[in-house]
């Protein structure tokens, strides 16, 4: 029996493990048929398919199998039964939530990345491929405005990089003695900023909730009272969390006036721009994000707004030698080897040693497409949601709750002498009946008490067409809803 026919049987050969050339290829070929078939077929699939998931996902669960199988039947279940049962988060149609994309090029960055396998955690094992990362980490830092001082570290999301940056700001501005430390966020906060603050030691008790405006974004007299008060009750206001775009309704805090209060109280300032800061390649968005390179640090999520797979999260900090300062470490068995203070270490500024390599999906990316092909994604997407905006105002009953300042907006839907209650629930239904009719996903979430549905555009597959396409499905299931 030939090693492929082994492999296909799964029995395997002498070294099971060791695929020769021609098995690799075998392999690759059969999983790239069935990745470009999904792909392709993106706009057809349903926006989500929920229906019978938790029977299917039982009947799936199985014990650890003894002896291997061939690649061909796993690949059927993969695609066939367990990918499909989803939401469609790849898709045109994915206007809920903040979507990531996935670009296929960053999949061939991944496959390079695991199949060389090299060691990236610290410089020395692999100087030139950690470089690769350093320059990823200089063009975001110069999208944001950040100098030549400024660093970071790639990370899975924007969790962690909120967590680090809290630790930073911590160390910088409290030092070892931090607990009558107190920071202050929005009440349209991250749920990723209150659990990052009790991981990094800041108790609830000491994290306070400012309220937000009208527009959902943070207000800056409630914060500079805040911060008065507790200074005056003899704790040590040292950080403030704002937001360059909310989840729920997209609200971008005056940043400026948080960075000039800051630097009067002394206090540290970090953006979560997960969603929102890649904006602020769009000349036409600058004034919107107006104050963003004053940020001590800033989270931002390449898997959002550069479109690259889930996994894919950056926290960037101004000064770096603070960054760094929170988190490098050494140990006798690390390499030995010199390592030039001008080339950057990811161990020596982020929480992890071994890691991945995300830099290679990030750079792979850009060099293949250019700067220039992303701010003009983003520069579609602020446009559709701009038309989107504009018809959905226009439909019977919405009511606009925030108006786009990025790419997305929230609403509710309404009819004369309804109550909140009745709004809830109808514009509830109506996420529900749209996402139903297949072609786009909605979702919504509570703000200021009241529930809103929103629409969010950010998947580099998402064009007019699926704005056309919400704005009918829409108003077919308002004339369902609504009452006559």
């Amino acid at each position: 029996m030939g090693g492929q026919e082994q492999r296909d049987s799964g029995v395997g050969g002498p070294h099971p493990l060791e695929p020769t050339a021609h098995e690799m290829k075998a392999m690759a070929a059969q999983a790239m048929e069935r990745i470009a078939r999904f792909i392709e077929t993106l706009p057809e699939q349903p926006a989500s398919d929920m229906d019978g998931a938790e029977a299917l996902a039982r009947a799936l669960s199985a014990p650890m199998p003894e002896q291997g199988a061939p690649l061909a039947p796993i690949l059927d279940l993969l695609f066939d039964r367990a990918a499909p049962k989803a939401f469609n988060t790849a898709g045109p149609g994915y206007l809920a939530y903040i979507p990531g994309g996935g670009l296929f090029e960053a999949g061939l960055a991944d496959l390079i990345a695991d199949a060389v396998n090299r060691f990236t955690g610290i410089w020395a094992p692999a100087p030139l491929l950690v470089q690769l990362e350093a320059d990823v980490l200089r063009w975001l830092c110069g999208i944001v405005g950040y100098g030549p001082e400024s660093t970071g570290f790639l990370t899975t999301g924007g969790s962690l990089a909120n967590l680090s940056a809290l630790i930073t700001a911590r160390h910088e501005k409290l030092g070892e003695s931090f607990s009558d430390g107190a920071m202050y966020v929005s009440d349209q906060a991250h749920h990723s900023v209150l659990k990052s603050a009790k991981l990094a030691g800041v108790m609830p008790d000491r994290v306070r909730a400012i309220e937000s405006d009208e527009r959902y974004r943070l207000r800056i007299d409630r914060l500079r009272d805040q911060v008065a008060a507790d200074r005056r009750a003899g704790l040590t206001p040292f950080a403030v969390v704002s937001s360059a775009g909310t989840t729920n309704t997209g609200a971008v805090d005056p940043l400026d006036d948080i960075a000039e209060l800051c630097a009067a109280e002394s206090m540290w300032h970090h953006i979560d721009g997960a969603y929102g800061a890649f904006f602020y390649l769009c000349d036409e968005l600058r004034g919107t994000l107006r104050g963003l390179p004053r940020a001590d640090s800033l989270t931002l999520d390449p898997h959002k707004g550069m479109f690259l797979p889930y996994g894919t999260g950056a926290l960037l900090v101004r000064d770096g030698a603070a960054l760094r300062a929170a988190h490098e470490a050494t140990a006798d068995y690390l390499p030995a080897m010199p390592h030039p203070h001008d080339f950057y270490d990811p161990s020596q500024h982020g929480p992890e040693l071994s890691r991945g390599f995300p830099g290679l999906r990030v750079w792979l990316s850009v060099k293949l497409f250019g700067t220039a092909a992303f701010r003009s994604a983003l520069c579609e997407k602020r446009a559709l949601t701009l038309d989107a905006a504009a018809r959905v105002a226009a439909l019977p009953g919405i009511v606009i709750d925030a108006a786009p300042e990025l790419s997305l907006f929230a609403f509710h839907l309404t009819w004369p002498g309804a109550s909140r209650s009745d709004e809830d629930a109808a514009t509830r239904a109506l996420m529900q009946q749209v996402t139903a009719r297949g072609r786009v996903m909605l979702t919504g979430g509570v703000a200021h008490g009241r529930y809103l549905g929103r629409v969010c555009v950010l998947s580099f597959r998402t064009h007019q067409a699926q704005i056309d396409a919400l704005i009918e499905d829409m108003a077919a299931a308002i004339a369902a809803i609504r009452p006559a």
